[in-house]
């Protein structure tokens, strides 16, 4: 994470997309073993979404997540070990190994796999920064299949007439669950920002370092205005909804790989050994903090757990 120190170089960019991808393949390939607790969603294709959107935020801000958490989580600087240790339900997890692949926090960082719920939390969480006035900021991510709660709609509502300072960053991967958007979300997302009067953006883009400017951008605005803004990311999603549910065919996936995989375009920007040398060191280091949470111990039921 960069807390707002400028743009990252190409290559830690490239390093922070390969340790997302690594750590979300290695999931998907052990979760048929048993060795994961409940469920998983992974963010396979929209690393750049993260990356991107994160490194623009300052120490103080707040990131609040969803069900597809792990890629925040990490592009937020979280650790890779402690992450496999609460899918695993080990103690040295992020929660402990009591709160599993949606329910995470470590120090500004919030998820809850409630699909809308997370609106109003934030909203008020950025109530709370407003009062505060120490500058800070919250961001928080939603996918298009959110779009069809209501109360969606009543923290937008909330948001704009109290002027408070979040980000909205609404990750359109054009499918929630097995529905296509087209099936389930009528008219044009920006507007449905707008007609609450909160400023909306829109970027088709797999690209890291174009999502980081234009997130740069209004990151910015959100914290000089004390206002909501709106960033909608049109995305892919590589990966199934959770662990295997997918009714898209391979050829479709297949395509988007090869014209949308953010780790290949930020990975052209570097020379062949570069590339190299850095997927080889994230790959020790996700090997490593695998296999290290796999020899860590469960909690022990009968003791509490604070944060």
């Amino acid at each position: 994470m960069l807390y707002s120190t400028g743009m990252p170089t190409d290559a830690l960019l490239y390093e922070q997309l390969v340790r997302i991808r690594l750590f979300e393949e290695t999931v998907l390939n052990n979760f048929s073993k048993g060795l994961f607790f409940g469920t998983t969603h992974s963010c396979l294709g929209q690393e750049a979404n993260a990356v991107g959107v994160i490194n623009s935020i300052q120490h103080n801000d707040i990131v609040v997540s969803n069900h597809r958490s792990h890629g925040h989580f990490l592009a937020y600087g979280g650790d890779s070990r402690s992450l496999f240790a609460e899918l695993m339900g080990r103690s040295t997890g992020v929660v402990g190994g009591r709160g599993g692949t949606q329910h995470l926090h470590w120090k500004n960082f919030y998820s809850n796999g409630i699909q809308g719920g997370i609106l109003p939390i934030a909203t008020g969480l950025a109530l709370a920064e407003k009062l505060k006035a120490k500058n800070g900021i919250v961001l928080v991510f939603l996918g298009d299949g959110t779009l069809g709660e209501g109360i969606v709609y009543e923290s937008l509502n909330m948001a704009s007439l109290w002027k408070v300072p979040i980000l909205f960053v609404l990750e359109n991967n054009r499918i929630a669950q097995t529905t296509p958007i087209e099936k389930a979300v009528a008219g044009d997302i920006k507007l449905r920002f707008k007609s609450f009067a909160i400023p909306a953006e829109d970027i088709e883009s797999s690209d890291v370092i174009e999502i980081s400017l234009l997130a740069n951008k209004l990151i910015k605005e959100v914290r000089s205005s004390i206002s909501p803004s709106a960033l909608i990311i049109h995305t892919y999603r590589f990966g199934p909804h959770s662990k295997g549910d997918d009714t898209r065919s391979a050829d479709e996936i297949d395509r988007m790989r090869v014209d949308h995989d953010p780790v290949i375009i930020q990975g052209q920007r570097l020379k062949t050994n570069t590339r190299d040398s850095i997927r080889s060191k994230i790959e020790s280091e996700i090997n490593k903090a695998f296999n290290d949470a796999l020899d860590d111990p469960f909690p022990d039921p009968e003791q509490e757990f604070t944060f």
